[in-house]
């Protein structure tokens, strides 16, 4: 009876082999099953990648509420644009920080191109003594310029329009920010937006 439960013992039955456990599924994977429209696959994805696509995209754009929209975005696309993912170029995660990359690029843009077109418009209807200064800043003025007139202004005056134009502040709203009265905040906005129009060659 000994040599047989030996022999039994050093048998190798198929029931009792061991089973090796499954490898989890590679981005790639994921990004296959995506593109078949697996939606199981793509929470799977989006937990596995979503902290590093937001943490890149937060570099980029800055603004948190903004980065979490952008971020969204991304995967939209990832969910999109699945099918057009060729492993043979590249690795998925590098995929999808490009897409990223790319979206937060272009918020960031269209960030400035608004702040921009507030800060002319709030030049265009800032008029002095001049009734056509309107006319001539918007058909001279570019963001480039306007920038290297920001930088000639005294940091209150810099401030204060800043605020008031890129940040989408009232006059009220930027003398509680910067803990000043209504008054010195129009002051500053006035002298500042007297001397941009001057540095503009505005007349």
């Amino acid at each position: 009876m000994g040599t047989d439960r030996g022999k039994v013992d050093t048998m190798r039955l198929p029931w009792m082999r061991s089973v090796e456990p499954l490898a989890p599924p590679t981005h790639e994977d994921l990004i296959r099953l995506v593109a078949l429209g697996d939606e199981a696959a793509f929470e799977e994805l989006y937990d596995a990648v979503a902290p590093r696509v937001y943490g890149l995209v937060r570099r980029v754009v800055r603004d948190p509420a903004q980065s979490q929209e952008v971020t969204q975005e991304v995967f939209v696309d990832v969910w999109t644009q699945a099918s057009r993912f060729d492993a043979d170029r590249g690795k998925a995660m590098s995929w999808i920080l490009v897409i990223a990359h790319r979206r937060a690029v272009d918020r960031v843009r269209a960030s400035q191109a608004s702040a921009d077109r507030d800060l002319r418009q709030g030049i265009k209807e800032f008029q002095e003594s001049y009734d056509d200064v309107a006319d001539t800043v918007e058909t001279q003025m570019e963001g480039e310029r306007v920038r290297k007139a920001l930088e000639t202004l005294t940091d209150p005056q810099r401030e204060a329009i800043s605020l008031a134009y890129y940040g989408g502040y009232t006059h009220q709203e930027v003398a509680e920010l910067l803990k000043i009265p209504v008054g010195t905040v129009k002051t500053r906005i006035r002298d500042g937006m007297i001397r941009l129009r001057d540095k503009l060659g505005v007349a």
